[in-house]
């Protein structure tokens, strides 16, 4: 069963306007500051490459080596040169969602043991669900934008989440209820990228397609949304969608759904996403690979 089509309205997603009152100084300046793209270098292969479509400034990342799952060099963690060019914007402040599992609204499962994990495919602990799609792999890289210099954040660590083909959170959604599939906690590197292994989400009603994240200093600071530096999330390109809703059965019901919403008309990126579309390389029978730097 799919999630409702009210779901979106909850006061959890009500968008951008709506959190502004409680942002600080970095909110702030991720709005009035990102209006720069994220030209990112994927993991070099022959499928298909998207990303945004505009670019007034660039952050430009070092890329992982290899193909979608494709290993980190020998030594150097999961990039390749560390040299990098960040516009002056931070990944913008958008709502957690009604269904963060992160202690905000009901459950936590950031206390739970098993959470740090890089492939969150499956449940963990008690529950034993794993969760149906086109493979995928999220690679983000992590920036301080707080000094002088513009560092990668190394240590710090990022909370992902996001529904299944269905467009059901586990945790929260009928049938799914005793799932914890797709949540996951990962720490950044000496050189700020992290990974997470998972599925191709689901186009619901009223949303466009996307996945959720939240930052935190370090892993022992990601037990607690009370402790997250920013929450964001990332949208997915368009003809990248259409590759997968329309040649995977599971994700039927998401042709529909992708094509009563636009990127300019969902609630959360209609004020600006450049800085949230990731470069994405791969194809259906291979799998993608999504890669975003995250400045905060």
């Amino acid at each position: 069963m799919t999630i409702s089509d009210d779901h979106h309205d909850d006061e959890h997603d009500l968008g951008l306007q709506h959190d502004l009152g409680t942002w600080g100084r970095r909110g702030i300046l991720g709005l009035f500051g990102g209006l720069g793209v994220a030209a990112l270098a994927g993991c070099g292969d022959d499928g298909s490459t998207s990303a945004s479509e505009s670019t007034s400034s660039t952050v430009a990342a070092a890329p992982p080596a290899g193909g979608p799952g494709g290993a980190p060099p020998s030594g150097g963690g999961m990039g390749g040169d560390s040299s990098v060019e960040v516009a002056d914007g931070e990944i913008p402040e958008e709502t957690a969602g009604p269904y963060p599992g992160d202690g905000s609204n009901g459950p936590n499962v950031l206390t739970e043991s098993g959470i740090v994990r890089s492939d969150i495919t499956s449940s963990f602990g008690t529950a034993s669900g794993v969760a149906d799609g086109v493979p995928t792999k999220v690679r983000l890289r992590v920036y301080d934008l707080s000094g002088d210099d513009i560092t990668p954040m190394a240590g710090a660590a990022i909370y992902l989440w996001h529904c299944d083909a269905e467009g059901r959170y586990s945790m929260y959604s009928e049938g799914v209820t005793e799932e914890n599939y797709l949540r996951g906690v990962q720490e950044a590197d000496d050189d700020g990228w992290l990974e997470f292994t998972t599925i191709f989400p689901a186009c619901y009603s009223g949303r466009w397609p996307h996945m959720h994240f939240e930052v935190y200093e370090s892993l022992e600071k990601a037990t607690s949304a009370d402790n997250k530096l920013r929450t964001s999330q990332l949208a997915i390109p368009k003809d990248i969608c259409d590759e997968v809703y329309d040649n995977v059965d599971v994700y039927a019901a998401s042709v529909t759904n992708l094509a009563q919403v636009s990127l300019d008309s969902d609630g959360i990126f209609s004020d600006g996403y450049s800085l949230q579309l990731p470069k994405v390389t791969g194809s259906v029978d291979e799998g993608y690979t999504m890669t975003l730097n995250v400045p905060v």
